[in-house]
Parts: structure tokens; C-alpha cells; sequence
């Protein structure tokens, strides 16, 4: 019996991905645990391991191929001791496993329960809540099985609650999930046209839910309309950009955001940084360690979160989750966007193991080689403008984190000490917050905790 490899999940919210490159040609042997081909997400580069032995007998989805969907099949083993032209001939007729074929199995699975609906890596607590749509109130339930003509039309749980949420006629929508079935996207598609279904009474949603829909913007002909032809070019949206832009929407039209700022001053800091890295032990000619200021703010950062724990939380409409731990997220520009590893633990490690923690992850993410877990979840994030020259700014917070610290330049500017002028080197930082559960003065709280540990870093060594 052949073996059929399909498109792998790599995190919980995937549901397509590009395949970039096989590692391996038909004909060729594998083992469990080979790795055999490349697979890019919308954040990341990731390489896919062989789950059985075998001789692979065709590909079916050449390197290259863009959108292919999660548990497509993209290529088929002999298993030992099987003819490779029988494998090949019935990944043709289907026998195998072809993507084009359903397993009689998997409808009433996927009926079951949202999780069948493909398979996932184990997911976090916080990869789990944002698989969950933030357009959706929770008391929405997914209701009985839709029929059209007589048959059940199949679409996931998840699918069915937005569509009950968002008054959509689910009957009428085409599903590009597995087999046909209908999934979240073709929903939010669906009401983003206007395929709204006939107008009944519905439950208000529950104090502090979400919006329930998201503003669709403007169609390509629309704004090429504007323009003369030939005066521009187009480029294509890549998986980045479209997480990027639907992230940054949610957050904006879910989130009530709250703004602090305060000026920090740094001499001593600079200069107790100057003096550990002078310390630093040298190793094959290289120090152990080289500390930054940005490293030193994530430091900050995390023990401020650990001495203000009412402002270390996440949202949820029916408990405000409080984090036992300060999970920092750190903002790194990397080509087409940007990306937020995360420091875990972040107010338990000593500053050098910060700071080689942050070059290791700020250089795999600009080669788009993080794991999911490297990325998703944390509990606030650091987003640090100053390198660049930019004085001051807001940024925008990242769900299910609550805040969100922009750092600015540091610049020698007038200061009054002892009813005297003097100059200092000092940055703006301003705290974004989520006004649901971080109010102004308790986000002034952290700040001030965060402003004494960086005007008196010697605490951060204690």
C-alpha cells in the first residue's frame, strides 16, 4: 500500500503554504526522520521530516508551487518491499490517497470536533486562543449541520460560528478546504462580499466582545482606476504581508488602545553597559558576550512586568489571564515585513544570556528559519525604533499581548538636575496598552517601574 505525504500544519492557525524546495527525488530512499523537503509559512522557512520509510515513488506538487493547502497530498512512498510503478499507478487512480479523493472516514471526523479538521503541532495556550477568531462572541455556538437540497453541507465548526455570527448564508458559499469543505476563510470572504443571509433576531453580543466584522479594502481595479496606465507596477502580496495586514486590522479594530510615554534618561546605563562588556570573557578570540541597549530594555522590560503583574495580562471576554512569567517579544524588520521572537522567561536570565538569545533569534529570523513556538504567544514586546534616529512613536499592540513598549533615540538633551541645567542622554519610550485590562494608571505604574531599572540598571544585575 502506498504512503501517501501530505501538506503538514506547521503551526495551529496554518491552512496553506508554499512548498519551496524537495530535498529528495523520486526514486530516492528515506527514513523516518529524513528531512525532504522545505516548506515557507508566512513568518518562516521550515524544513519537513519523513514520517515512514520508503522509496519515494512521485511527487505530485513540484518545488516551487505556492497556496498548496494542509493535507494536500504533495508526494507518494513505496512502502518496503512494494513496486514503485504500482505505487505510482495508484497515486494516479487515487488509491493512494490523492488529494483529490476523501477518505470516507473523514467527514464525520471533521464533523466531530474543529480539531480533526487537520492535523496540528501541540498547541500552546497561547497558540490556541489565537486559533480562535476574535470576530466571533463566544457565545456563539456552531448549530446543527447546514443542508442544501437535501445534503449536509460540510464545513467546519469554526466555519459555521462565524457564519452564524457574521448573518452569512453558509449554503451559498463554495468551500476550498479539503474535499470542498468550507472553512473559515471562504466565510470571511463571503461577508466581506455581502453574502449576507435573510435578516433574523440575534443575540447581542456579550459586553467587551469584538467587532464582529472587518472593513475590506479597497479592490485592485478600484485603485487602478486613480492611476495612468503604465505609471505604476504591481506587486504581489506575499503570506508575510497578508498576515501583517490582517493582523495589524484586528488589533486595531478589536483593541482600545491607550497611550503613556516618559523620558528616560541613560548615563548610567550606557555607562554600566560599557563597563560589563569590558568584563566581558574572551572566547576563541571573541567576547562571550556583547551587550546592547536594546537588550538591556528587554531586561527592564520583563522585571517591570514581574513587579507590576496586574499589567503582565492577556484579554479574554470571561477572565483577564494573568502570566506567572515576562514574555518578551522583540520586533526585528526582516525583508517584505517584520517578525517578534520571543525572549521567554525573560526576568529570570542574566543580561549576557538576553543578549545571545536576541542575536541568535533576530539572525534566524531574518533567514525565515524560527519555529512557530519562537514567535507566537509572549506577553508584551519591545519595538525599538531609536537605532534608525526616530525620537518618538506608538506602536501597535500585538494580540493576546496587552501592551507594547516604542523606544526611541537616545539624544543628549537639556535636563534640570538640582534646580540647575544640565544636558543628559535621554530617550522617549511610550507604552501602548489594552485599555480593557491595562487602564492609565496602571500603565504609568509599569512605566515607572520600567524607568527605575533603566536610570538604575545596577538593579538589574541583583
Amino acid at each position: 500500500m502506498p504512503i501517501n505525504i501530505t501538506m503538514p500544519a506547521l503551526s495551529p492557525t496554518m491552512e496553506e503554504g508554499n512548498l519551496a524546495k524537495w530535498l529528495v527525488k523520486e526514486g530516492d530512499t528515506v527514513s523516518s526522520g529524513d528531512v525532504i523537503a522545505e516548506i515557507e509559512t508566512d513568518k518562516a522557512t521550515m524544513e519537513v521530516e519523513a514520517v515512514d520509510e520508503g522509496t519515494v515513488a512521485k511527487i505530485l506538487v513540484p518545488e516551487g508551487t505556492e497556496g498548496v493547502k494542509v493535507n494536500a497530498v504533495i508526494a507518494v512512498l513505496a512502502g518496503e518491499g512494494e513496486d514503485v510503478s504500482d505505487a505510482v499507478a495508484a497515486a494516479g487512480n487515487g488509491s493512494g490517497g490523492s488529494s483529490e479523493k476523501a477518505p470516507a472516514k473523514e467527514e464525520p471526523k471533521a464533523e466531530a470536533a474543529p480539531a480533526k479538521e487537520k492535523p496540528k503541532a501541540a498547541p500552546t495556550p497561547e497558540s490556541a486562543k489565537a486559533a480562535v477568531s476574535p470576530s466571533i462572541p463566544d457565545d456563539v455556538k456552531a448549530g446543527p449541520v447546514p443542508v442544501k437540497d437535501g445534503e449536509k453541507v460540510f464545513a467546519s465548526p469554526l466555519a459555521r460560528r462565524i457564519a452564524k455570527a457574521e448573518g452569512v448564508d453558509i449554503t451559498a458559499i463554495s468551500g476550498s478546504g479539503p474535499h470542498g469543505r468550507i472553512v473559515k476563510r471562504d466565510v470571511e470572504s463571503a461577508a466581506a462580499g455581502g453574502a449576507k443571509a435573510p435578516a433574523v433576531a440575534e443575540k447581542a453580543p456579550s459586553a467587551g466582545a469584538p467587532a464582529p466584522a472587518m472593513a475590506a479594502g479597497p479592490s485592485t481595479d478600484a485603485v487602478l482606476k486613480l492611476f495612468e496606465e503604465g505609471s505604476y507596477e504591481l506587486v504581489k502580496h506575499d503570506g508575510m504581508r497578508k498576515t501583517i495586514a490582517k493582523r495589524l486590522m484586528e488589533a486595531k479594530q478589536t483593541i482600545p488602545h491607550f497611550y503613556v510615554s516618559i523620558d528616560c534618561e541613560l548615563d548610567a546605563l550606557l555607562k554600566l553597559r560599557g563597563e560589563l562588556n569590558k568584563a566581558a570573557p574572551v572566547k576563541d578570540d571573541k567576547p562571550a558576550y556583547k551587550l546592547s541597549v536594546n537588550d538591556m530594555v528587554i531586561k527592564a522590560l520583563a522585571l517591570a512586568l514581574r513587579d507590576v503583574p496586574d499589567a503582565n495580562v492577556s484579554w479574554t471576554d470571561e477572565a483577564m489571564v494573568k502570566h506567572k512569567h515576562a514574555d518578551v517579544g522583540v520586533a526585528v524588520s526582516i525583508p517584505g515585513g517584520l517578525i517578534t521572537p520571543i525572549v521567554r522567561q525573560a526576568e529570570m536570565k542574566p543580561l549576557s544570556v538576553i543578549s545571545n538569545e536576541m542575536k541568535d533569534l533576530g539572525k534566524r529570523a531574518k533567514d525565515r528559519k524560527l519555529q512557530p513556538q519562537e514567535y507566537q504567544g509572549g506577553t508584551s514586546a519591545v519595538s525599538n525604533m531609536g537605532m534608525m534616529g526616530v525620537k518618538t512613536f506608538s506602536a501597535v499592540i500585538n494580540p493576546p499581548h496587552a501592551t507594547i513598549l516604542a523606544v526611541g533615540a537616545g539624544e543628549q538633551r537639556p535636563v534640570v538636575k538640582d534646580g540647575a541645567l544640565a544636558i543628559a542622554q535621554v530617550m522617549t519610550v511610550t507604552l501602548s496598552t489594552d485599555h480593557r485590562c491595562v487602564d492609565g494608571a496602571l500603565g504609568e505604574e509599569l512605566l515607572a517601574a520600567f524607568k527605575g531599572y533603566i536610570e538604575n540598571p545596577m538593579s538589574m544585575l541583583v
